[in-house]
């Protein structure tokens, strides 16, 4: 009897840890999982999708809601059904909030919206919109609704300061992800 392989649908945002989920796939894919990336256009703003192809052996999901799929699966909905987990890593303030409001305006909304899979978030941010009583909020509605969150840690964040906001160590999200699988 086969070993089931283990799919993990990665949503990335647009935060400049983006380039610590480089990092994560590579570190997945060496734990024996599938990575299927889902990127939003603000991330694809910082990194092309093909970096995230040639580290995955994946195709990249990276268009918008209605291009054109493979074959006759609809997009979001396939991923959705594929997923063992999914991992939005880094997480934005505004994809955080999106999720909490039920807003599904891209390939990744809907793709967590549509699945049953459990899904962890790892924030990433400026430390004054981490602590926002809105975002603070939207975590615990999350929370509620059975989301999962890895905090981020104290660091040097993107504006210069130190302060919470900073994405987890690559470690401690990729042990997350096992206790899940």
């Amino acid at each position: 009897m086969t070993k089931k392989e283990k799919n993990i649908v990665l949503g990335v945002t647009g935060s400049i840890a983006i380039y610590k989920s480089c990092d994560l796939v590579r570190r997945m894919k060496e734990c024996g999982f599938n990575v299927h990336v889902v990127m939003t256009a603000e991330a694809q703003e910082l990194i092309r999708p093909i970096v995230f192809q040639s580290l995955s052996g994946m195709r990249v999901y990276s268009g918008g809601l209605f291009d054109a799929q493979d074959g006759w699966e609809i997009g979001h909905v396939a991923l959705a059904n594929k997923a063992d987990l999914i991992l939005v890593a880094p997480a934005t303030a505004n994809i955080i909030a999106k999720f909490a409001s039920g807003i599904c305006d891209d390939l990744l909304t809907c793709t967590v919206c549509a699945s049953k899979a459990k899904v962890l978030v790892a924030p990433a941010m400026n430390e004054n919109m981490y602590r926002h009583k809105i975002t603070q909020e939207n975590i615990a509605r999350l929370k509620s609704c059975g989301f999962y969150f890895i905090p981020p840690r104290k660091g040097l964040l993107a504006c210069g300061l130190e302060g919470m906001g900073c994405l987890a160590d690559t470690d401690e999200i990729v042990k997350e992800v096992k206790k899940f699988i």
